[in-house]
């Protein structure tokens, strides 16, 4: 009876031991599935915020000058392109001309984009050789242009003063370089100011018949007093 007494007591702690360990093994698995429920719930809502960082859509705030119809501050979808601004603004005027613009560049907030006219290219740096390999070698004319195919110009024009034209000593010559400017304008420009006096602003321009707010926004750029 003794023995069996004896043994009786091991095979009861020899129980208890197996029942904590099928505790433990059991706590444990519970702790590993809570702490993998909690990362797959934390990647969840990850994915969720970045799929909504991704389909929000950014807009751009983007300035178009010169030969389109209706000039002036956009906004547009970040990531569209220059012709999708020119389409914004009205679409070309006539005379523009894109052969030192990239119409496929793509948008960015504050991008300035200007769109020169024939007469402007024609009377640029830009010569007929360089046109041709216009991909890598066009300069803009003039003022920097976000626009422009070779974006690493000079700024020539707004902030050197010398090479702006001045309307109280310009040339019949040197007026007709001017935008939209061509030797009758210029011949009333030369008029105006014999006979009323040298220019007091640039705007004073818009009193001079033939001048109106098509013209002076395109030349205003280009000239001084």
């Amino acid at each position: 009876m003794k023995i069996i007494k004896k043994f009786k007591y091991l095979i009861t702690l020899f129980i208890v031991c197996i029942i904590i360990i099928i505790l433990f093994i059991i706590q444990k698995n519970l702790n590993n599935n809570e702490y993998q429920l909690e990362n797959e719930t934390e990647d969840l809502l990850l994915n969720d915020i970045v799929e909504k960082d991704d389909n929000q859509i950014q807009e751009c705030t983007v300035d178009i000058k010169g030969a389109v119809k209706k000039p002036g501050v956009y906004q547009i979808e970040c990531g569209k392109y220059v012709n999708d601004v020119i389409s914004l603004a009205g679409g070309l005027n006539e005379d523009a001309n894109t052969s030192v613009i990239n119409l496929a560049k793509k948008i960015t907030d504050e991008m300035v984009i200007i769109i020169y006219t024939n007469e402007e290219v024609k009377n640029s740096n830009v010569v007929d050789t360089v046109i041709k390999y216009v991909e890598s070698e066009c300069v803009c004319p003039n003022i920097k242009n976000d626009g422009c195919i070779n974006t690493e110009i000079t700024d020539e024009i707004g902030n050197n003063d010398s090479k702006l034209i001045n309307i109280n000593t310009a040339t019949l010559e040197q007026l007709q370089t001017l935008p939209g400017i061509g030797e009758s304008k210029a011949k009333t420009i030369i008029d105006y100011r014999e006979k009323n006096g040298d220019f007091k602003s640039i705007e004073e321009l818009l009193n001079v018949d033939g001048i109106g707010e098509k013209t002076y926004e395109e030349i205003k750029i280009y000239i001084t007093t």
